[in-house]
C-alpha cells in the first residue's frame, strides 16, 4: 500500500533534505531548550520518519526538502523519548497547500444523512494517511499553543491501542491514573465551554476526548504554562506518557539566558 497514495496524489522525486533545511526546521521556538544530545536524537528520529514515510503533495503542491524537514522535526518531538516505533503501521503523509475540504456523510438526530463539506487543517486516518495543510504547518512551532503537526501525530499515538478515545497505549497500571486526571478535566473544560466561560485552552478541545488529548498535546509542547496552570494533574500524566517536561525545559532555558547576561 506504500505507493497507493503517492499514485493518487502525485508524488515528487525522492526528497533531498539539505543541512540548511534542518537548521531552519529546528530554528523554531518549539525546540528551544533542547540539549545538544536531544537535538541529535530528534534529528535521527526525523530522518527516520522521512525515510520511512511517503511524503505526497496534493492539489498541485510539490513537497520539497524544507517542507519534509519542517514536518518531520515537529513530528519527532513527541516521540523523542518514546522511539520511532510509535509511528509504525501506516505509510503516507499528504500535504495540501492550505486548508482542504473533504466531503463527509453525517447522520443527524432524526436519522437523516447529510453530505457535509468543512475546511480542515489536518486529519489522521486509522491505518491510513496523515493529512496536513502546509499553511498550518508554517503557523506551527512558534510557542503559541498551536501545532497542527503535533495535533495530528497525537491522534496517531492515540490510535496505537486501536481506539481513538484520548487514551494512548499505556501500561495497564497507568490507565487508572490517566483516567482519574483526564476525565474530570475534560468534563470541567466542556462545562466551561458550554457555559461560555473564559478558558485558557482552545475550545476545540471540547469536541471529544480524542480532540482533548490532541489539543492538549499541542499546548504541552508549544505553550505548557496554561495547561499546567489549568489542569496540573493532566500535565503530570502527559509528562509521564511523553517522558518529557517542556515546562522545566523552557524554565531552564530562561534561567540560562538570564545567567548569561
Amino acid at each position: 500500500m506504500k505507493g497507493l497514495w503517492a499514485w493518487l496524489w502525485g508524488k515528487a522525486e525522492p526528497l533531498r533534505v539539505a543541512e540548511a533545511d534542518w537548521q531552519a526546521a529546528l530554528g523554531r521556538p518549539l525546540f528551544a531548550g533542547l540539549t545538544a544530545e536531544e537535538r541529535e536524537r530528534l534529528l535521527g528520529l526525523a530522518r527516520h520518519l522521512i525515510a520511512d514515510k511517503t511524503f505526497s503533495g496534493a492539489a498541485g503542491l510539490q513537497v520539497d526538502g524544507r517542507m519534509a524537514a519542517t514536518i518531520a522535526a515537529q513530528a519527532a518531538l513527541p516521540i523523542l523519548n518514546l522511539g520511532a516505533g510509535w509511528y509504525a503501521g501506516w505509510q503516507e503523509i499528504v500535504v495540501y497547500p492550505g486548508e482542504f475540504v473533504p466531503e463527509r456523510e453525517e447522520v443527524d438526530e432524526a436519522g437523516v444523512v447529510h453530505r457535509v463539506r468543512r475546511p480542515l487543517s489536518g486529519e489522521a486516518w486509522e491505518g491510513g494517511p496523515l493529512v496536513l495543510s502546509w499553511d498550518d504547518v508554517e503557523a506551527s512551532g512558534h510557542g503559541e499553543g498551536y501545532n497542527v503537526v503535533i495535533h495530528e501525530f497525537a491522534h496517531k499515538l492515540d490510535m496505537m491501542n486501536g481506539a481513538v478515545d484520548g487514551l494512548p497505549r499505556l501500561a495497564s497500571a497507568a490507565v487508572e491514573d490517566w483516567a482519574a486526571a483526564f476525565s474530570p478535566a475534560y468534563e470541567d473544560f466542556c462545562r466551561r465551554v458550554d457555559a461560555d466561560e473564559p478558558v485558557e485552552l482552545d475550545p476545540y478541545a471540547s469536541e471529544s476526548p480524542a480532540e482533548f488529548f490532541a489539543v492538549l498535546s499541542e499546548y504541552f509542547f508549544e505553550w505548557p504554562e496554561p495547561l499546567q496552570a489549568a489542569y496540573p494533574a493532566v500535565y503530570a500524566q502527559m509528562q509521564r506518557f511523553y517522558r518529557q517536561d517542556p515546562l522545566a525545559r523552557l524554565k531552564g532555558q530562561a534561567h540560562d539566558l538570564a545567567a548569561s547576561r
